[in-house]
């Protein structure tokens, strides 16, 4: 079956208003959704009866030129290839090093990545940052990718994002100086061509979302630069509209199996970001991310964002290859950045000093050797024989 018959609309065939309407709320709009499913799988899911389903199969198959769902074979590839893949995958960092180094090397291509927290803990300025990072060029380290922000609250503000990318800017064309061949790549990396880059989409309840979710793998194919696609918050269109929670779960297990679609098929980093909800137990209560203990297996990796007093931590709540852990960062007028401490203050002068003590070492042991005087390097503690 071709892809544009694959994204034809399930309303467009001569299927019954009544049925109609429960695959609608079950999550299933085009032909392509109703292609990893069973007839017996789309009674249950749809709440239809099985002579209905099949009939809704063979209508909707027979119509589209295909009696028999043709499934493509699966590809075969060993562990060997899948770490090597692993590892040739680049990460984009979020401008926090002890973010970063907590997450393996900031957010990875091809994973689903959900940043949970209370509203005013910097989940949205986080989006902002990954952002302009995905759009850092090869030459430093970067992505040199496109993005695609799927807006939910109406959080998105361009005065930010325009903040954020003039502080980035600044910092990358100061690494970019200091390299000994500079890249050209550097040349298009502008305000402007992070801006249109950027590809923003403002969705207003679940239907929204779904459909510009279903339109994304079209877009993907057009704009093959986009690597990465956040959704700003999951949570919001989901929060109220639903009468039967078990619709809701259907709608939700769709769009998680459509991002890990995404995510490997196009080789592209998933961000969401989740709200939270107080969880009620006889003994206690506290705070929980949103959408249910269900929603947590829709993503790879899961940090939650949270306050300590004053500062604003990240915790490794989940990930297949971290052990879980903390660290503190930051928002500032640039965007997510560490925060400095009395200890990274100590190493930093630390390190500094050592590597001072080194340079001047090896200049006098220099000298004396260009001198002819004699080597007096055997009496020298080991760091400085090293050096000599």
């Amino acid at each position: 079956m071709s892809s544009l018959q694959g994204n034809r609309e399930i309303s467009t065939f001569p299927i019954a208003p009544s049925i109609l309407q429960k695959l609608t709320s079950s999550g299933l709009s085009t032909v392509e959704d109703l292609q990893r499913l069973k007839p017996s799988e789309l009674s249950r899911d749809a709440k239809i009866a099985p002579k209905d389903a099949l009939e809704v199969f063979q209508t909707i198959f027979e119509d589209a030129g295909s009696n028999v769902k043709k499934v493509p074979a699966p590809q075969v590839k060993t562990a060997w290839d899948l770490l090597q893949e692993e590892h040739n995958f680049p990460t984009i960092v979020t401008f926090c090093e002890s973010l970063d180094t907590m997450m393996g090397g900031g957010v990875p291509l091809c994973k689903i990545t959900e940043f949970s927290g209370a509203p005013g803990i910097g989940k949205t300025q986080l989006c902002l940052q990954l952002t302009v990072d995905v759009q850092i060029p090869d030459c430093l380290g970067g992505v040199g990718g496109e993005v695609v922000y799927i807006d939910t609250e109406g959080s998105f503000i361009i005065e930010r994002l325009v903040d954020i990318a003039t502080a980035t800017l600044d910092h990358c064309q100061m690494l970019h100086s200091q390299l000994e061949s500079p890249s050209t790549d550097m040349a298009d990396f502008s305000l402007e061509k992070i801006l249109s880059s950027t590809h923003y989409f403002r969705v207003h309840d679940y239907v929204e979302l779904l459909a510009v979710i279903h339109l994304m793998p079209k877009f993907f194919q057009d704009h093959p630069k986009v690597k990465l696609m956040i959704v700003d918050s999951i949570a919001c269109p989901f929060r109220q509209g639903f009468d039967d929670m078990s619709v809701r779960t259907r709608v939700l297990s769709t769009l998680s199996q459509t991002f890990t679609r995404l995510a490997t098929q196009f080789k592209c980093a998933v961000v969401l970001t989740n709200q939270m909800t107080t969880k009620i137990t006889p003994t206690s209560s506290h705070l929980v991310p949103a959408l249910g203990e269900s929603w947590g297996h829709a993503s790879t990796i899961r940090v939650i964002l949270y306050w300590e007093g004053i500062q604003r931590k990240a915790l490794l709540y989940k990930s297949p290859s971290k052990p879980e852990a903390h660290c503190v960062y930051q928002v500032t007028t640039g965007g997510i950045r560490d925060v400095v401490t009395d200890e990274l203050i100590e190493d930093a002068n630390n390190s500094f000093k050592e590597e001072s003590d080194q340079s001047t070492n090896a200049t006098l042991d220099n000298s004396k050797n260009s001198q002819g005087h004699e080597d007096y390097s055997q009496n020298r503690p080991s760091k400085r024989m090293k050096i000599s």
